[in-house]
C-alpha cells in the first residue's frame, strides 16, 4: 500500500489558472497516479509528474477498447478542508466494470488512497469559488502489445485530476434534450452498465445530431422496442409525476449512478415517494402535456442535478415546466449539493475527509 512519490521539478509544473478561468476538462494538475498490471499482479504504485503516455501502435486497446474509467470529485468545505464524495462506491463500481471488461480488479483500499494522496499533492489545485470542483478521473487501459481478439495480459491504471467548473456553462438552468429514436447506446446483455468508453463512443453520432438542432443533450430509448426512457447521455433521469418521483429501473442496460442512488436515498430522507420502474416516451410525452408531470431532472457526477426543460422527440419540442426549475428538483440540488460542499451536515456519513 506505501506509494511511491516522485516530485515534480519547476520547471514541469503549470501555471494555475484562476477559478473563473475554469470550463470542463480542459486543464490537468501537475501530477498523476500509475500502477502497472503484469504477471498476473500489480506493481508499485506512484504518484508522478503529469506525462504522456508512449503506446506502441499494437496496444490492445487502440484496437479492442478494452478499458473503464470512472468520473469523481473533490469538494472544498468552508473550513478550507477537502473531501470526497463516497469513494468507496466508485470503487465498488470501478471492479465491477473491470470484471466485465475481463480486466483485473483494483484493491478498494489502494484506489481509494490513490486519490487522497494524489489529491493532497494537488490540494492547491482544488479551486475555491462556489460550484467549481477538482475532476477525478480513474482509468484502466490494456497495454499489451498484440493483435487478436483476446483479453490483454498487461494493464495500466492511472489517475488524472482536473479543475473543473461547472459541466453546463449555462450552469443550474434547464436543459433540452434530444429523443434518439432511431439509435441505441445500449443492448440487454451487453457493456451498458459498464463505464467503458466503448457505451460512449456510439453515441456521438446521435449527439452530433442534437447539437446541430440546438440540444446539448440526447435521452436514449431502450433497445429492443425503442419505447422505453433509459437515460441521458452522460447521466441517469428522473421525472416527477403528480408529486411523486419515477426513475427507470437497473436492468443492465442503465449505468449504476452513485448520484442516482445517493438522489433515491436522499429523497425518501426528505419524504418523497421514489418508483424505479419503465416508464415510455409516449407515456411521458402525454404526462408532460396534460401537465401531470411538472419537473423531469438528470443526476451525474459531472452535472450534480441538472433540471430539463425541454424535449425534442420525433419532430416536436415538448416543454416541461414552461422552462423553469422545479421545486422538487430544486429541492434536492439545495441538499445534496450543500451537503458535498460542506454547508449542511452530512447525515448519510457519504463525505470522505482528505487528512
Amino acid at each position: 500500500m506505501d506509494i511511491e512519490i516522485q516530485l515534480a521539478t519547476e520547471e514541469q509544473k503549470k501555471q494555475k489558472p484562476a477559478d473563473s478561468e475554469l470550463v470542463f476538462g480542459k486543464i490537468f494538475t501537475d501530477y498523476l497516479f500509475e500502477v502497472k498490471y503484469e504477471n498476473e499482479r500489480w506493481g508499485t504504485p506512484k504518484i508522478v509528474p503529469y506525462h504522456p503516455f508512449i503506446l506502441d501502435p499494437a496496444t490492445t486497446v487502440l484496437h479492442y477498447a478494452q478499458e473503464i474509467f470512472e468520473g469523481m470529485k473533490a469538494f472544498r468545505h468552508p473550513d478550507g478542508s477537502i473531501h470526497l464524495f463516497r469513494p468507496y462506491k466508485n470503487a465498488e463500481r470501478f471492479n465491477r466494470s473491470a470484471e466485465r471488461m475481463s480486466m483485473p480488479t483494483v484493491n478498494k483500499d489502494l484506489f481509494v488512497k490513490a486519490i487522497t494522496e494524489l489529491v493532497k499533492l494537488e490540494n492547491e489545485w482544488v479551486p475555491n469559488s462556489p460550484g467549481m470542483t477538482l475532476y477525478i478521473r480513474p482509468t484502466m487501459i490494456a497495454t499489451e502489445v498484440a493483435l487478436g481478439v483476446h483479453p490483454s495480459d498487461k494493464y495500466l491504471y492511472y489517475i488524472i485530476l482536473s479543475p473543473v467548473g461547472p459541466y453546463f456553462k449555462t450552469g443550474f438552468t434547464p436543459t433540452k434534450v434530444y429523443v434518439a429514436s432511431t439509435h441505441i447506446r445500449a443492448a440487454p446483455g451487453g457493456t451498458g452498465e459498464a463505464k467503458t468508453g466503448g457505451n460512449y463512443s456510439p453515441t456521438l453520432w446521435s449527439q452530433q445530431k442534437a447539437k446541430a438542432l440546438g440540444y446539448p443533450q440526447v435521452l436514449w430509448l431502450d433497445a429492443v422496442e425503442r419505447k422505453y426512457v433509459e437515460e441521458a447521455g452522460a447521466m441517469n433521469i428522473m421525472f416527477v409525476i403528480d408529486g411523486e418521483i419515477y426513475t427507470p429501473p437497473l436492468d443492465g442496460t442503465i449505468l449504476r449512478g452513485i448520484t442516482r442512488a445517493s438522489v433515491i436515498e436522499l429523497a425518501e430522507d426528505l419524504g418523497y415517494v421514489i418508483h424505479e420502474e419503465p416508464i415510455s416516451i409516449t407515456d411521458l410525452i402525454d404526462k408532460i402535456l396534460d401537465g401531470s408531470c411538472n419537473e423531469i431532472f438528470c443526476v451525474g457526477t459531472a452535472a450534480s442535478i441538472t433540471p430539463l426543460g425541454e424535449i425534442f422527440y420525433k419532430g416536436e419540442s415538448y416543454l416541461v415546466n414552461d422552462c423553469e426549475v422545479g421545486k422538487i428538483t430544486q429541492h434536492l440540488y439545495d441538499e445534496l449539493v450543500g451537503i458535498q460542499f460542506g454547508k449542511i451536515p452530512d447525515r448519510f456519513n457519504w463525505m470522505y475527509k482528505v487528512q
